[in-house]
């Protein structure tokens, strides 16, 4: 009961956030969405911080769940385009991460140093990803950081336009993701240690999910 009472609220505070901003939200907004008194919500999330920080953590599981179930192998520019195919299907989830971006452009916390960390761990962890499937080049020319920056700002710039531009071709901006990565990483094909990968059972790409 406890798990699907936390799920309410931060359904509840994603349709409160991505109205409102973190700065204008309320818990009190929260709860009564949720149908909750306030300190029924701040039974599960003490605080405002607390709550937009889980909410996050609640969407990014969703994006990570609905990759797992719809697998592309080694095709990176699919597994991408995957995430905003995800992203177009649950609209508010994309609104939230562009109020909580906007408000870290202009310094507010926690949105700040939420984005910040988080920006800095992914380029990170694809930088690492890319390197151990491609190496230090990839098959474009690209630096594997230099791939991963681009890869990841495409993908937020994707999320941004499409929210302002919605296209009624479900597939079109997943596809001009795949067409995009392709060139930005180069043909797909063996790289530096993919004859192990069978042998270690790995299914498929270890890239984040990113919320763009």
């Amino acid at each position: 009961m406890d798990s699907a009472r936390r799920q309410e609220i931060l359904e509840a505070a994603l349709q409160v956030f991505a109205e409102r901003g973190f700065k204008h939200a309320s818990i009190d907004a929260v709860a009564e969405r949720a149908g909750l008194t306030r300190q029924g919500v701040l039974h599960y999330f003490p605080s405002k911080k607390k709550l937009l920080l889980e909410m996050l953590s609640f969407r990014e599981q969703l994006n990570r769940a609905h990759l797992a179930e719809h697998p592309v192998g080694e095709d990176l520019p699919a597994h991408f385009a995957a995430a905003v195919a995800f992203e177009q299907g649950h609209p508010s989830f994309a609104t939230v991460h562009s109020v909580v971006m906007a408000e870290a452009v202009t310094g507010q916390e926690p949105a700040s140093g939420y984005v910040g960390d988080r920006l800095r761990s992914l380029q990170i962890h694809l930088t690492a990803r890319l390197t151990e499937r491609y190496g230090e080049r990839m098959p474009s020319g690209l630096s594997a950081s230099t791939a991963a920056t681009a890869v990841l700002a495409l993908v937020e710039g994707i999320h941004q336009w499409w929210l302002m531009d919605p296209d009624p071709d479900a597939d079109h901006y997943p596809a001009i993701v795949r067409e995009t990565l392709s060139v930005v990483l180069g043909p797909t094909g063996d790289g530096p240690g993919d004859e192990n990968r069978d042998e270690k059972g790995d299914g498929g790409p270890q890239t984040p999910a990113v919320n763009g």
